[in-house]
């Protein structure tokens, strides 16, 4: 079993990491050092009424906490981010402390950006009702943000991300439209002790998502022997962590540490551009997605490409040696699927209520016009009626 670290710290690019059980109680010391005094909490209401990851929050920001923004939900609206700039002002807040999921980080990232872009909800909105919508261009400082993940989604790292500025039926395309700009976060504290706060079920959602970003770092194009070696490591201790939680304190600590090094220089590709053909355009969960289209798209990865199956396998601890390509594949989707499983995730897209097959085209053509669709292994060049198939296989 590979050895992990009870606490460390890594400056990734200029963004500090900062892992280890109870180092929740550092931030306020790292506020300090930072010169940052008046903390917003950026969180969604179930994190906001979670004493048990709120308490210890609160204790280390101590008297830095100026509020708590608990309005984020996984919808992740535009309305949300000029909400929580309205609490910015209220509470003069000087950094936004991003707490939970996904959707809280990235509420968090773009509150800082469309504030310091200066324009209001209404200018982006008629923006995008006449299709002519650009992101915001931030033309003041950028308010610091930190990041506290609670769960295994994998958005902690990341620079940018986008909110949905009008929904489909008010968009003159018929489709989702969707904002966004950059901001890199100061620090990530990444606490396995506020992990555990989080109920399996949330957990669970997340876990797919993150697993993902995995397997994409090590088959996309763009892949190095760096990225490589901490792609299936991260691979190796989430998949090693996952099946035992929540009861397992060392698998939930690697994990935490398996989601932080899957995110180290990522490429979202295949499976993230067709899990957005319905996480963008319904409300559904990215992991329960995510866990439903990873085995099919795998399959047709490995048909039609080679798709680094020996790494993958490498990273889920499977020996390719004595096996052929066909059965390394078949190895790969049938281990992706035992994580998947063992965490009670939903199996065929008919299982969400709220999905149709009778959009199946219509969902192809989204997925195949999705700007990270290329990022994925050479040589694929999926068609609209690759992915319908895909798709059906799902269902």
């Amino acid at each position: 079993m590979l050895p992990i670290q009870d606490s460390f710290e890594f400056d990734y690019y200029g963004r500090d990491i900062i892992y280890g059980r109870g180092r929740i109680a550092d931030i306020e010391t790292y506020l300090e050092e930072k010169g940052l005094n008046n903390a917003l909490v950026v969180c969604g209401s179930n994190v906001g009424s979670n004493e048990d990851l709120m308490d210890p929050l609160r204790a280390g920001l101590g008297d830095r906490l100026n509020g708590v923004f608990d309005e984020t939900t996984p919808n992740k609206l535009i309305e949300t981010v000029y909400d929580g700039i309205a609490a910015m002002h209220d509470t003069n807040a000087d950094v936004l402390i991003g707490v939970g999921g996904g959707s809280s980080l990235d509420i968090a990232r773009q509150m800082s950006v469309f504030k310091a872009d200066g324009r209001s909800l209404d200018t982006f909105r008629e923006m995008a009702r006449e299709e002519n919508f650009e992101p915001p261009e931030p033309m003041q400082p950028l308010t610091s943000l930190i990041v506290v993940p609670t769960t295994f989604a994998g958005a902690d790292i990341s620079t940018r991300s986008v909110v949905e500025v009008l929904p489909a039926e008010e968009s003159p395309t018929g489709q989702t439209i969707t904002g966004g700009g950059s901001i890199d976060p100061t620090a990530m504290f990444y606490d396995p002790n506020l992990f555990e706060t989080t109920p399996m079920g949330a957990l669970a959602g997340s876990a797919m998502n993150g697993f993902n970003k995995g397997l994409e770092r090590i088959y996309s194009n763009e892949s190095t022997p760096i990225t490589d070696a901490t792609a299936i490591r991260g691979l190796q201790m989430m998949h090693d962590g996952l099946p035992k939680l929540p009861d397992d304190a060392t698998a939930m600590e690697r994990a935490v540490i398996g989601i932080v090094l899957v995110q180290f220089e990522r490429r979202l590709s295949v499976i993230h551009a067709f899990a957005h053909g319905y996480t963008r355009r319904y409300p559904v969960q990215q992991g329960e997605i995510h866990g439903i289209l990873v085995p099919h798209v795998l399959r047709y990865i490995f048909e039609n490409t080679d798709g680094r199956r020996e790494l993958l396998a490498e990273g889920l601890g499977i020996d390719p040696t004595p096996l052929s390509n066909l059965e390394i594949a078949e190895a790969i989707i049938a281990e992706v699927a035992t994580v998947r499983d063992s965490m009670d995730l939903p199996t065929r897209l008919r299982d969400i209520d709220i999905l149709t097959d009778a959009d199946f085209p219509e969902t192809a053509e989204y997925i195949l016009n999705d700007r990270i669709l290329p990022q994925g292994p050479d040589g694929l060049d999926p068609t609209a009626d690759e992915i319908e198939a895909v798709l059906r296989d799902a269902w």
